[in-house]
């Protein structure tokens, strides 16, 4: 059995396929483009809020009536933040170094920025969790994530089967071109982003800030990360540096601060030098790039356009 079969065992059988039914629950204006606060269909018992970015004009310019913008699924981090997951990346929160969905929006792309399970307005209600009758925050987190392991699932498996919904949506839109579809997130968004673009071929271009290093340098340095970082059993099949060279030929940018710390640097280059190589031979060498820049856990300016170049490079160009 092979190395992806085996771990496709592990993630387990994706729910069943039902309707998106997409409903928009509001929309505003910003230079540049409109949000739309929407929601759609995970399965059949549960859905998932969004904001929908779409740039302005309706269709890009310079270009011939009809033409289509890309896609890009933009996932928020962790870092803890419970209160926050859409409304990171959709550009309302008060830090702007993780506005990358509203920044790609603004270079013509229409973006989707989903919440997590557990995260933003995927949690129990304010006054339930006000009350102490429901838990919150990291004990949510917990809370589900083992009942999943108790379903014998995974927040791994959740979160990937999540974020193809958001592929399906992408594409489900007129104005969005389904063969063009890109991913892009920090943290705990660019090890999904990853994740993604591993389990579905629709993603033709990626971007991880800061969401990968190898299992075993992880667990070497005792670091706990976030519960959608375990994958139960996959240890026994392989670690993150053979499944990213597994990527080749999907265009695939990782970035990395070099004092990362929950991120053990040598790990870091570990998976570098495996992608590079599994790219070199496939022949596209030029579509893996690794950008491991001075600095710690951050997706700054100067690496976000280059990651934004990038993606133009795979999905505009």
């Amino acid at each position: 059995m092979t190395i992806r079969a085996q771990v496709l065992r592990l993630l387990g059988e994706p729910p069943t396929a039902v309707p998106l039914d997409t409903r928009v629950r509001s929309e505003e204006v910003f230079p540049g483009g409109r949000r739309l606060l929407i929601d759609y269909a995970a399965d059949e018992k549960d859905r998932i809020p969004a904001y929908l970015l779409i740039p302005e004009p309706t269709r890009p310019a310079g270009a011939r009536e009809g033409a289509r913008f890309p896609g890009i699924l933009a996932i928020h981090q962790h870092a803890g933040q419970f209160f926050l997951g859409k409304s990171e990346p959709a550009g309302l929160s008060a830090n702007n170094m993780y506005h990358y969905g509203l920044e790609l929006c603004r270079r013509g792309y229409v973006v989707l920025c989903p919440d997590h399970l557990a995260f933003e307005d995927r949690r129990p209600p304010e006054f339930r969790r006000a009350e102490g009758t429901a838990p919150d925050g990291a004990q949510y987190e917990r809370f589900v994530a083992t009942r999943l392991l108790l379903e014998g699932s995974s927040l791994k498996a959740k979160y990937t089967f999540d974020l193809v919904r958001g592929l399906d949506l992408l594409q489900s839109l007129e104005m969005v071109d389904g063969s063009r579809l890109g991913a892009i997130g920090h943290s705990l968004g660019g090890q999904e982003t990853f994740w993604l673009a591993w389990y579905d071929a629709r993603v033709r271009a990626a971007v991880c800030s800061c969401g990968l290093g190898t299992l075993k340098t992880i667990l070497r340095d005792q670091i706990n990360h976030n519960l959608a970082m375990y994958l139960p059993g996959l240890l026994r099949v392989a670690d993150m540096d053979e499944l990213v060279a597994s990527l080749a030929p999907c265009p695939f940018m990782l970035t990395a601060g070099q004092e990362d710390p929950i991120f053990p640097i040598d790990g870091v280059r570990q998976i570098v030098a495996a992608a590079q190589a599994a790219y070199m031979r496939a022949g596209v060498p030029e579509q893996f790039q690794a950008i491991l820049f001075p600095g710690g856990h951050g997706f700054p300016q100067s690496v976000r356009e280059e990651a934004y170049r990038f993606l133009d490079r795979w999905l505009k160009g």
